[in-house]
Order: structure tokens, then C-alpha cells, then sequence
């Protein structure tokens, strides 16, 4: 008789300790995540597992995640769940501009997941997100993330931008050459079209977009997707460590080191991006508020060398 062994659990890169945060326990956290439930409310610090819950949510910063909580794509870097999205809640907007409303917040960041099912790819419930938040808590800044609007990316830019977020967010993710495996369901080109169209129709509006490292990307491929990025006179570059979330995910390819994060940075600034935010726990909304006050600043020093 033969003995059945286990099936060996697919390994993960063990993480360097630059990367190692504390779990969140404190008493801001908790009140953070029962706001969200209250107001039946998903947010993309805990769909996509992000390192920094327990800072963010300490200081009574979450970056809400609108048009529910299921996506209808299935990239290869992302923990939110895919499926047939649940009917949009049309109360979303109001319990967003609450949740602003009771944590004091400057400066809020709106994503969503993918909705390919909806005919505007759920551009119409961004719009309608602003409008509540101007409506109630009008001194708050509002920064959108959004997704692609695939094949109907110029009607939601359209709306979108004469809502007039005050940053329009859209990342890029990864280098060209992996999104057939990385990002399957969008196109790279397409991505810095939408980023370069916001431009075009409000240039007022600050734009944003950013990469994950670590996916297998090369280094002068990084540069390219700078020169891209500027070329759509994208604003601000965010750049961070990819994270595995589960064996079932893409692999770290490698754990790049703060100081090789640091010399892209210094590479980004002198391609003339306004801000450049990397760091290896560096995310989209991470410091977000503290940032666009950044950017802020530095339209002006550049308006007034101007």
C-alpha cells in the first residue's frame, strides 16, 4: 500500500524586509471599517489587499471603490474578485459623500472595478459620485481612478472631465510588453490615449498614472513608459512594488531594491514630470492628499517660470 503525500503549497517569494509592514489593529482602523459597512461601501484597500490598510485606515484614509466590489475582468496582478457584477446601487454617490463627510476628509480617491456590462462602463456613476461630493462636502478634493472604459473611452472621458475631478487618475500598470499576460484585458496604447484625451479637453485637471515593478520588466522598458507617459503630458508617475496576492496570481519576478526605486525617481523628475512618488509600499492613494497639495505647488513654480 502506497502513502498518499500532501500536495506541496506553491512557494512565494519570501519578502525583503523594506516591504514587511505591521498588521492593523488600532482603534482608527476599526472605525474606518465600520464606516465602510455601515454605508455598504467597498473600498480597493481591502479588495486588492493593500499593504498600507493600517496606516491609511488609522488616519481615517480609505480610498472608496464604486460600482461594487466584482470585477468583470480577470488581470493577473489584481485581488478583487471577478464575476457578473451585481446591479449599480444607486445610492452609491450619497453614502460616498457621507463617508467623505464623517472622516473630515481634504481629499478623497473614487476607483472602480472594470464594467465592461454597462453601456458607459459605469462613467455615469463617477459623475454622479462628483456632483454628491461637491454637493456635500464641497471643499473636499476629489481624485478619480479609473479604468479603461474599454471601446468607450471617449463619451466617459467626455463626462467625466466636465465633472471636473480635480486629478484624473488611470494607471498603466506594467510595461507593454506584459500586458498579454499581465493585463489581457487592456490595451497599453489605448490607456495613454484616454490619460492624453483628459488633457485635451480640461488641461486644468492634473493627471496621474502608475506602475507596478517587480513584474519581470526591464529597465530601459520603464524608461519608455516614462517617455510615453510625458509625451501625454501625464502630470504625476506613481511606482511600486508588485505584491502576489495569492499563489493563484502572476510571480514577483524580483524585489527591487528603495535604492533602485530612488534612481528611477530621479530619472522621472528630470523627464519633467510635476511629482514622482516611488517607494516600494508606494499605491495610487497612498499620501494622496499630502501629494496633490505637492502638485499644486508645483503647477505654480512652474507657471510662474513660465
Amino acid at each position: 500500500m502506497t502513502e498518499t503525500l500532501p500536495l506541496a503549497r506553491p512557494e512565494r517569494a519570501r519578502k525583503p524586509d523594506w516591504i514587511r509592514v505591521k498588521a492593523p489593529t488600532s482603534v482608527g482602523f476599526a472605525e474606518t471599517k465600520q464606516l465602510m459597512r455601515r454605508l455598504n461601501l467597498a473600498t480597493v484597500c481591502e479588495e486588492a489587499a493593500c499593504p498600507n490598510i493600517g496606516e491609511c485606515w488609522t488616519k481615517k484614509h480609505a480610498t472608496v471603490m464604486i460600482l461594487g466590489d466584482t470585477c468583470t475582468r480577470a488581470c493577473a496582478f489584481c485581488n478583487v474578485k471577478t464575476g457578473m457584477p451585481r446591479p449599480v446601487d444607486p445610492l452609491e454617490p450619497e453614502h460616498v459623500a457621507v463617508a467623505a463627510a464623517e472622516m473630515g476628509l481634504q481629499h478623497i480617491v473614487i476607483t472602480s472595478v472594470d464594467r465592461d456590462d454597462l453601456p458607459d462602463g459605469g462613467a455615469a456613476q463617477f459623475v454622479k459620485v462628483i456632483e454628491a461630493l461637491r454637493r456635500n462636502t464641497p471643499s473636499t478634493t476629489i481624485e478619480i481612478l479609473t479604468p479603461d472604459f474599454r471601446n468607450k473611452t471617449q463619451a466617459a472621458v467626455e463626462s467625466i472631465v466636465a465633472a471636473r475631478p480635480d486629478v484624473y487618475n488611470h494607471n498603466l500598470e506594467t510595461v507593454p510588453r506584459l500586458y498579454p499576460t499581465i493585463r489581457p484585458g487592456a490595451r497599453y496604447y489605448a490607456s495613454l490615449r484616454l490619460l492624453e484625451s483628459v488633457k485635451q479637453h480640461d488641461p486644468s485637471i492634473f493627471t496621474k498614472s502608475g506602475v507596478m515593478l517587480g513584474l519581470g520588466e526591464e529597465r530601459l522598458e520603464v524608461h519608455q513608459v516614462m517617455d510615453d507617459m510625458r509625451s501625454a503630458d501625464i502630470d504625476f508617475l506613481t511606482m511600486g512594488q508588485y505584491l502576489q496576492p495569492t499563489p493563484r496570481h502572476a510571480k514577483v519576478a524580483d524585489f527591487v531594491t528603495p535604492k533602485a526605486f530612488d534612481a528611477y525617481a530621479a530619472i522621472a523628475r528630470a523627464k519633467g514630470f510635476l511629482l514622482v512618488a516611488s517607494s516600494p509600499l508606494t499605491r495610487s492613494s497612498y499620501h494622496a492628499g499630502d501629494d496633490f497639495e505637492k502638485l499644486r505647488a508645483a503647477r505654480e513654480v512652474q507657471l510662474a517660470k513660465a
